[in-house]
């Protein structure tokens, strides 16, 4: 085609020139228009319109390029590693007896609230064993009436809760969660539950009557082990009806429960995927059950020591970040190792607040 523009553009040319001056100009006009079609090409005014947008265009890519921070909605807070209990296949065993001084620990979860959180579990260690469990009902209390969180959570042995905690600090409690491995209670024994006369499976029962009593809605946390994993335990968890019942497979932590420096031997709790599989299909028609394998459960909590610090769990051990209270949450965060894909696909975010739950106590 453009070998043929430059021979039309001459005879154009020439018969236009040939004419009166007074016909010329009104001969100029259509030929513009002619040169116009010819040589604005199919396609220009979207290139031109596609290199107009490529500046912004490139800007969104490079947003994307950029991760978004991770947002702490869901926070495991262990401040203290103390407890009571001795089971052989705990994976935060008491390294340290460090705990924060009050204030400090509220601005750290004023931190946290500001930062996106909307749930805070307190664990251990035995969180009832600071101060009689005054220092935890203090960080309740705060959590939900101050910072007004959503939910708030523990997960206790229960071995230390009394009656008086609930009378003082039930109404800001969500959730409490209770660990029973075993409704046997010799199995409890050999776990490392036993505490001499006391019954750890009467106990449930109390603390059972007293989350009804009181409006806290009752979970019960089981580790799937080897002392454990042939026991049926349908006829006892329907009987309590906790709002869930969330059953992990025993997982192995270096330099917590195997390994040199660890202060529990866990390597002879372990049981196979498919004995946990196993174990889940016996109990396949409760409907409160939440599983969690060794997969979904490594790297789908963001976990926060006693210093505030979160913890990574990527490499089978717990290697710390900075502390939130020296760097803020947004730095930390970034060495928590935390998989969000994981913790969402696990069903970590679900209706956790009691005011939503619509139970009848």
């Amino acid at each position: 085609m453009w070998t043929l523009v430059p021979t039309a553009f001459a005879g154009k040319m020439l018969s236009t020139f040939r004419q009166p001056l007074s016909s010329l100009w009104r001969s100029l006009v259509p030929l513009l228009c002619w040169l116009k079609t010819v040589l604005w090409l199919p396609g220009t005014e979207r290139q031109q319109q596609q290199i107009r947008k490529e500046p912004d265009e490139t800007r969104e890519e490079e947003k994307e390029d950029i991760p978004l921070p991770t947002t702490p909605t869901s926070v495991n807070y262990h401040f203290t590693r103390q407890c009571n209990y001795k089971c052989g296949f705990c994976f935060h065993t008491a390294k340290t007896s460090f705990v924060l001084p009050l204030e400090e620990a509220k601005r750290g979860l004023l931190l946290l609230k500001e930062a996106g959180m909307e749930k805070i579990n307190f664990s251990g260690g035995e969180p009832f064993i600071q101060d009689r469990g005054e220092y935890l009902g203090q960080l309740v209390k705060f959590c939900k009436q101050e910072l007004r969180l959503p939910s708030v959570s523990i997960v206790s042995n229960g071995s230390l809760i009394r009656e008086r905690w609930f009378r003082n600090y039930g109404e800001y409690l969500d959730i409490l969660a209770i660990s029973c491995d075993s409704f046997d209670e010799q199995v409890n024994v050999l776990i490392g539950r036993g505490q001499g006369k006391k019954n750890h499976v009467e106990n449930l029962q109390k603390l059972r009557t007293w989350c009804r009593d009181y409006r806290v809605a009752f979970k019960i946390n089981s580790v799937i082990n080897r002392f454990n994993v042939d026991e049926d335990m349908n006829e006892q968890i329907e009987a309590l009806s906790p709002v869930r019942w969330k059953v992990f497979q025993c997982l192995l932590i270096e330099g917590e429960n195997t390994g040199e420096d660890a202060l529990r031997e866990a390597e002879r709790f372990v049981i196979s995927d498919e004995e946990f599989e196993g174990f889940l299909e016996r109990h396949k028609e409760v409907s409160c059950l939440v599983p969690e394998s060794n997969q979904k459960m490594k790297d789908s909590y963001l976990i926060l020591d006693e210093y505030m610090r979160f913890l990574n769990c990527q490499n089978g051990r717990k290697d710390p970040s900075k502390s939130i209270l020296d760097v803020g949450v947004e730095e930390a965060i970034k060495f928590s190792g935390f998989d969000e894909k994981m913790f969402l696909k696990r069903g970590g975010k679900y209706v956790w607040s009691k005011a939503d739950l619509k139970l009848d106590w």
